[in-house]
C-alpha cells in the first residue's frame, strides 16, 4: 500500500470512527460504548508503515475532543499512549488468533481509559459514571466486527 493509500484509509476510518461516536445512545449504552476512535484507529496502526503514526494519533484525538466538548487533549494523549501499545505488539497482531487481537484491543482499551480517567480526575475531580469501567470489554467484543467492516472498506 503507498502513502497515499493509507493516508486516504486513514480518513475513511477516521470518518467512520467520529460518525460512530456520535451516534446517539440511551446513556447507560453510551456509557459502556467502546472508546470508538481506538478500535478503528488501531485497525489502521496495525495496517499502516509506521510513519506518522504518533502525530496522526494526536490529531485525530485533538479533533474529537473538539467535537466532543471534552477537555483539549483528553483523547489526544490516550490515543497516543494507546496507539504506542498497540504499535508495540503490531508483529504479534498479525499472526495472532481473533481472540488473542481482542485482548490486545482489550488492554489497548484499558490504557486509554486509565489515560482518559486520569486527566478528567486531575481537571475535573473523580467524577465519573462506574458503567465507563465496561468500555474496553465492548471495545474487545466489537473488535471482530470493527475488522471485518475495514476490511471490507480497506479493499
Amino acid at each position: 500500500m503507498t502513502n497515499s493509500n493509507h493516508f486516504f484509509l486513514l480518513v475513511k476510518i477516521s470518518i467512520i470512527a467520529f460518525i460512530t461516536g456520535a451516534i446517539s445512545l440511551p446513556s447507560f449504552l453510551e456509557l459502556a460504548s467502546p472508546f470508538w476512535l481506538l478500535p478503528f484507529f488501531s485497525y489502521w496502526v496495525i495496517y499502516s508503515n509506521g510513519k506518522n503514526i504518533f502525530a496522526s494519533a494526536f490529531i485525530l484525538g485533538i479533533l474529537f475532543d473538539i467535537i466532543e466538548g471534552g477537555t483539549l487533549g483528553q483523547n489526544a494523549v490516550a490515543l497516543v499512549l494507546s496507539s504506542a501499545f498497540i504499535l508495540n505488539v503490531k508483529k504479534s497482531f498479525f499472526v495472532s488468533n481473533l481472540t488473542t487481537q481482542q485482548v490486545y484491543i482489550f488492554l489497548g482499551s484499558i490504557i486509554y481509559l486509565i489515560i482518559f480517567l486520569l486527566v478528567q480526575q486531575l481537571t475535573q475531580g473523580l467524577n465519573f459514571e462506574w458503567l465507563i469501567l465496561l468500555s474496553p470489554f465492548t471495545s474487545a467484543i466489537l473488535w471482530p466486527l470493527i475488522r471485518y467492516l475495514l476490511a471490507k472498506l480497506k479493499q
